[in-house]
């Protein structure tokens, strides 16, 4: 079966310094996938690159077999993108953004009109009917980023630490969106450096260290007979036993 998402040697430098090096990774379909790692070990920049959204030094990117770079329109209308800090219309309500950009992908305005109630209303945005992108939370723009992802009913979707500052009956309710997703025939891939909830979630696992693939497969196979957590630690070589405590606040 072609893989939802497949990245193929994916390199980008910024310098001197190499971000991601000849990252290989393949997302099953029907997968909910997570993609873990340190702040800073190259997660953000793997998916931006995967998706298209940032043009890789070498190496191809395909989302269910379709190259992200020869072919970026059809590829992009397989997947939808919650990418950390990207920029939307920031004057605009969640309802219009969402009726902007069902408009920007030829979507039928009735169709935009009937998605865009539903989710505003399953994520509870619907309350904030006359607020402007501008003087949303945090956690409010990581709910309408994952409206905007989901409108164009996409085959794989591609969240970059999507419950980070979501409060938990939000995260709730995400958390079901995105299991009736994978449920429903879809694959997810998503960013995260909290170990229980890829564990909570994920079914398959790549941890990311410096820029490189340090373990990829079935949850189960990577975590082997430990947690996650325990499993993650491990790999990036951190060693916790070594870690001082601050001499200040020992009594």
């Amino acid at each position: 079966m072609t893989a939802a998402l497949e990245t193929i040697e994916l390199t980008k430098r910024f310098g001197e310094a190499t971000a991601v090096d000849r990252i290989t990774l393949s997302v099953p379909q029907g997968s909910f996938y997570g993609l873990v790692g340190q702040n800073g070990a190259g997660k953000t920049t793997t998916l931006s690159m995967a998706v298209g959204l940032l043009r890789p030094d070498s190496g191809r990117s395909r989302i269910l077999g379709v190259d992200v770079w020869e072919d970026p329109a059809r590829a992009k209308a397989l997947v939808g993108v919650l990418s950390d800090g990207l920029a939307m219309p920031e004057w605009l309500t969640g309802r219009e953004v969402l009726t902007y950009l069902g408009a920007l992908r030829g979507l039928d305005e009735d169709v935009v009109a009937e998605r865009t109630g539903e989710l505003l209303a399953v994520l509870e945005l619907d309350r904030a009917e006359t607020t402007l992108v501008i003087d949303y939370s945090t956690g409010m723009r990581k709910k309408i980023g994952l409206a905007t992802a989901l409108l164009h009913a996409p085959r794989l979707l591609v969240l970059d630490e999507p419950f980070e500052a979501v409060d938990p009956v939000s995260a709730a309710t995400i958390k079901t969106i995105l299991r009736g997703f994978v449920a429903g025939g879809g694959s997810v891939v998503l960013s995260s450096h909290v170990m229980a909830l890829v564990e909570e979630l994920c079914d398959h696992v790549g941890v990311i260290d410096r820029g490189r693939v340090a373990a990829a497969g079935p949850l189960a196979e990577v975590r082997r007979s430990s947690t996650l957590e325990e499993r993650f630690v491990s790999l990036v070589g951190t060693d916790t036993g070594g870690i001082r405590e601050l001499s200040w606040l020992s009594r």
